[in-house]
């Protein structure tokens, strides 16, 4: 039985690579780097909520100003 775990072992280690890409496993790097993204985004949080804000801001503009048109024609 210790001949066939060495030999599982053995292939496992050779064929790690091919595992996680068919599976679709996380590394350590795909942890990091996506604890890394995580904090960029929610640094872009505050701004794009206020990029939310303003185009509301403007859209209300813009329908206001179609709706006085419409009361002229």
């Amino acid at each position: 039985m210790i001949g066939m775990n060495n030999y599982l072992n053995a292939y496992v280690d050779r064929r790690m690579k091919y595992i996680i890409e068919e599976w679709d496993l996380s590394t350590r790097n795909d942890i990091s780097d996506l604890t890394g993204r995580l904090s960029a985004i929610e640094q872009e949080i505050p701004l794009l909520k206020a990029s939310g804000q303003a185009a509301s801001a403007k859209l209300a503009e813009l329908e206001n100003r179609a709706k006085k048109l419409k009361e002229r024609i």
